[in-house]
């Protein structure tokens, strides 16, 4: 058996994770080398960075004391069963845990850092100084996302013993490291957007609609809030959520890869592992772009640089495909063909999002225009737009996903069919989020930016600078929303080959306790358990979402209250005569975003295992699809709608329609304040919990077989 290639593409992991690492450390100098202001926007800055730490130390306190507790179960299962793979899963859970944890907190501090340091250059040096500094702060998170997501999975992998003979072993442990990762990134996404969106929602329904004061206008007792929202939701629960989905894709085709048992199986396993380090390390030279481009527009910018990462990544990775082909028989130029797919089905769904959330575009423009009649048609005209936007992108994951399961089949179909088809479908989501680097930066480029807009509001700076951080900001909106879409769309390509990893390792636990199993039943709609699990897969999604609307609904009202309040009692505050309390705003959205995040995530550990006790692991595959399904269009649908209100609003404030303070304003004031639990809280969250139910069912596989088992059960249903 040729392990050679395990060992090149764990070689080629551990140089492209260390080169990653590296580069963030000078992006880190880069930063910290420009001295912060000493007037009044550094001492805002100061409320923000305090404010942001002590969330972030509380909540990461909640969320690994319920890692560390997941992890210890899985270990001791491992010896109750005396299943060395099942403890080497749950020391991978650990450090996956671990590992999302310190790119979350460590991206979010250095982008809190980065906030005041930009609109010092922007004051002293210009516009394109200023962006290409706030993108090194976002890229410090994108490039850890790919560091530590590589060096992860090849260090795991070395030491779980997948350079031996038993790297089937290895590979099913590295399943931990995923889980652990997904479950650290949704208590992270959801407490994060509770957090973010009762901050922003409580301070525009008061600041904005009854007092009509701007946005960002130090006056506001939530203001401080605000801006700390935005780096613990959009820098901290991003990052979380792209760096999972990237560990999940290589972890989920490395594991398909590993069950088609023939002398082929290390190159299927090393492949995956080969094209997302080549890409990494592509993807770090293509983000120089940002430095050298003669584009003025910020927006264009970064969006060219995305553009220019897909070409070179599609490009390095063919030709690293070409030197293996003399080394291994599989006509790997077909797999390199599955994995573009992704790449380009990811680029129509960001892009796609990009269209009917933009200013630029006729869809903003549309509901910026009904606006004109009131807040319902604001609400309707959106709602409409947010439709839309589901359709493209569904039918262009739908084509990548047929055309690479045809590939698959038709290269590796002599080995297994469905196997070798899904494999294929797996390696398009590896394609997809091998830009997942530079995805991340251009997101956590978002909050920086949005903060130093603020920052340039709330310390009185002249006119000229505050025009040019909002052309920051500008550039910041657009990029979240391309990353909102490519981060869902992504989700559904790695949860289609969890869910068929989870079929795979189904398959595989029923031939060693005897029983014949067809993978195909799984997927058939005429069984009953089938259907039930695919109704009750359906719900999910749509429960999830109504409890964190719901949370986030609860903890606005107290935000809004808190602002009258002050307002009321300390009628000083709008005359710029007294001071706003504003760690009393920060306390309240920080003690309701550390109550409310623990349900949801529950939810997606629980179910899968409730549903495969009492209905049987068949019922719970129906259950990954139904998820699968409701979760991509409610989290797409969510993610845009949200952001073409946003913009919509935006527009207006760009002197279109009336303007600041016009009815058609304060209607899409309302509209957005919809679309923020939407956008920054449920919709981005679908995803991870998707992908969430898919990875722990793999893993409490075992356990639910033993359950069904000690309860007299069908072990399979």
């Amino acid at each position: 058996m040729n392990m050679g290639i395990l060992g090149l593409s764990t070689t080629l992991g551990i140089i492209a994770g260390v080169a990653a690492l590296a580069y963030v450390v000078a992006l880190i100098m880069s930063i910290l080398r420009i001295k912060k202001p000493s007037d009044k926007a550094a001492e805002i800055h100061g409320y923000i960075k305090d404010a942001a730490i002590t969330y972030m130390r509380r909540q990461y306190s909640i969320i690994l004391a319920i890692a560390f507790i997941v992890g210890i179960v899985i270990v001791i299962s491992g010896y109750v069963w005396s299943s060395n793979v099942l403890i080497n899963t749950g020391i991978a859970y650990i450090v996956g845990a671990l590992s999302s944890s310190f790119v979350g907190i460590l991206g979010m501090y250095i982008a809190v850092l980065s906030n005041v340091r930009v609109l010092k250059i922007l004051v002293e040096k210009g516009l394109h100084r200023a962006l290409r500094i706030a993108f090194h702060g976002g890229a410090v998170t994108g490039f850890m996302v790919g560091g530590i997501g590589l060096l992860g999975i090849s260090l795991l992998f070395i030491a779980f013993g997948g350079l031996s003979v038993s790297y089937e072993d290895a590979v099913k442990a590295l399943l931990g490291y995923a889980f652990g990762a997904s479950t650290v990134a949704l208590f992270a996404r959801v407490g994060g957007g509770i957090y973010t969106k009762a901050a922003d929602v409580g301070a525009d329904l008061v600041g904005k609609v009854e007092v009509g004061i701007p946005e960002d206008d130090p006056r506001n007792p939530g203001v401080i809030a605000d801006n700390v929202g935005d780096n613990v939701g959009d820098c901290a629960g991003m990052s979380a959520d792209l760096f999972e989905s990237y560990v999940e894709s290589i972890v989920a085709a490395m594991a398909i890869g590993m069950l088609i048992k023939a002398v082929i199986s290390p190159t299927l396993v090393a492949f995956p592992l080969l094209f997302a380090s080549v890409a990494l390390l592509t993807t770090i030279l293509t983000a120089q772009f940002v430095e050298i481009s003669p584009i003025r527009e910020p927006s264009k910018t970064l969006t060219t640089t995305s553009l220019i990462s897909i070409i070179g990544v599609a490009i390095t990775t063919l030709l690293a495909t070409l030197t293996q082909l003399s080394y291994v028989s599989v006509p790997l130029t077909n797999l390199w063909g599955a994995g573009v797919l992704g790449l380009i089905a990811g680029g129509i769904v960001g892009f796609t999002s990009d269209y009917f959330t933009s200013g630029s575009y006729r869809p903003v423009r549309t509901v910026a225009a009904n606006s004109r009649a009131g807040p319902a048609l604001t609400i309707l005209s959106g709602l409409s737009m947010g439709f839309y936007s589901t359709v493209a992108p569904a039918i262009a994951i739908a084509i990548a996903t047929y055309l690479a399961y045809n590939i698959g089949v038709a290269t590796l179909g002599g080995y297994s069919v469905l196997t070798g088809g899904v494999y294929a479908v797996a390696l398009s989501g590896v394609g997809m989020l091998s830009v997942a680097s530079i995805v991340v930066a251009a997101d956590a480029y978002g909050p920086i930016v949005d903060n130093t807009a603020g920052l340039a509001e709330q310390a009185g700076y002249p006119e000229e600078v505050r025009e040019q951080a909002d052309k920051l900001d500008a550039a910041g909106n657009t990029m979240k929303s391309i990353s909102k879409g490519y981060a869902i769309g992504s989700a559904a390509l790695t949860a289609l080959a969890l869910l068929f990893t989870y079929a795979s390792l189904l398959k595989d636990y029923a031939n060693q306790i005897g029983i014949k199993f067809d993978m195909q039943s799984l997927f058939t709609l005429t069984r009953p358990d089938v259907l039930a699990g695919l109704l009750i897969g359906a719900a999910v999604p749509a429960f999830f979402t109504a409890l964190v609307i719901q949370a986030v609904t609860a903890a606005a009202f107290e935000m809004v209250e808190e602002i009258r309040r002050q307002f009321r009692e300390k009628p000083g505050i709008l005359e710029w005569k007294e001071k706003p309390d504003y760690n009393r705003a920060v306390d309240i959205v920080t003690r309701y975003a550390l109550k409310r995040l623990i349900a949801p995530g529950i939810i997606a550990l629980v179910t899968p295992i409730i549903v495969g006790v009492l209905l049987g692991p068949i019922a719970l595959g129906g259950m990954l699809m139904g998820s699968i399904i409701t979760g991509l269009l409610l989290g797409l649908f969510q993610g845009n709608v949200g952001n073409t209100w946003d913009n919509a609003k935006k527009f207006i404030e760009e002197g279109n329609y009336g303007g600041k303070g016009s009815e058609a304003h304060k209607a899409t004031v309302i509209g957005d304040t919809v679309g923020d639990p939407l956008k920054d809280a449920a919709g981005p969250s679908l995803n991870i919990l998707i992908k969430l139910m898919a990875i722990a069912s793999s893993v409490f596989l075992i356990l639910i077989l033993s359950i069904r088992l000690a309860l007299g059960l069908l072990p399979i249903g």
